[in-house]
């Protein structure tokens, strides 16, 4: 497939060029400098404004699909008005070229702790995150529901679980909808590259078109 990949440098978007390019895919890497990538067979780096739907428009038109890991940063000022505004810009785009499949990595914040209640609005969210972070969870949070209401695309959002690092590829994990994932009491976590696997086999064999989903180590 030809697939277009927004976010291409960030800790995200470097595993998922590395699982795409071990498929056998044509990525398209649009980043703010396509310097930071390496040059690799079936790469190509483009640089990218997200900010600016129109030019997302032409950069994605003709692909199969598009991923997006954007994230403006999370030391940036005014990141929730920045997230929300690169996503709504990413959104807009996407339509706007005639591509229908887009697939969002967001946050783990907007997932479900207990009935009509988020991990990003708990005590224990506010206490455990860096301050400088949380305009951005709840920022993606706000995202989704702007997804929620877009019939334009076949959409899919793809929240990691409550613990994302570092990682061996294993090639396996275990899925789930609304609801934080656990692992026994505490929080289920999962490795960056077995997110990409997650995110790669979502784009192939789509499972969650306009829906949310997460996943965890098996």
């Amino acid at each position: 497939m030809k697939i277009a990949l927004i976010g291409a440098t960030g800790f995200v978007g470097t595993a998922v060029v590395a699982e795409l390019l071990r498929r056998g895919h044509d990525v398209t890497a649009l980043v703010r400098n396509p310097a930071k990538l390496a040059a690799a067979p079936k790469l190509t780096a483009k640089a990218l404004d997200a900010n600016d739907a129109d030019a997302v428009a032409a950069a994605v038109k003709g692909h199969d699909a598009v991923i997006s890991a954007f994230n403006p940063g999370w030391d940036v000022p005014d990141l929730y008005a920045q997230f929300m505004r690169g996503s709504a810009a990413i959104d807009a785009g996407v339509a706007q070229s005639g591509v229908k499949r887009l697939l969002v990595v967001g946050g783990a914040g907007s997932l479900f702790v207990a009935p009509g209640v988020q991990m990003v609005d708990t005590p224990e969210f506010a206490s455990h995150v860096p301050a400088n972070i949380i305009p951005g969870a709840k920022a993606a949070r706000d995202a989704l529901t702007a997804l929620r209401g877009n019939t334009a695309l076949e959409w899919t959002f793809l929240s990691p679980p409550a613990l994302l690092a570092p990682g061996e590829r294993t090639g396996r994990y275990r899925v789930g909808g609304e609801q934080l994932l656990m692992a026994g009491a505490a929080p289920a976590g999962i490795s960056v590259a077995d997110l990409a696997v997650a995110i790669v086999d979502e784009i192939e064999t789509p499972k969650h078109v306009r829906a949310r989903f997460t996943v965890a180590t098996a």
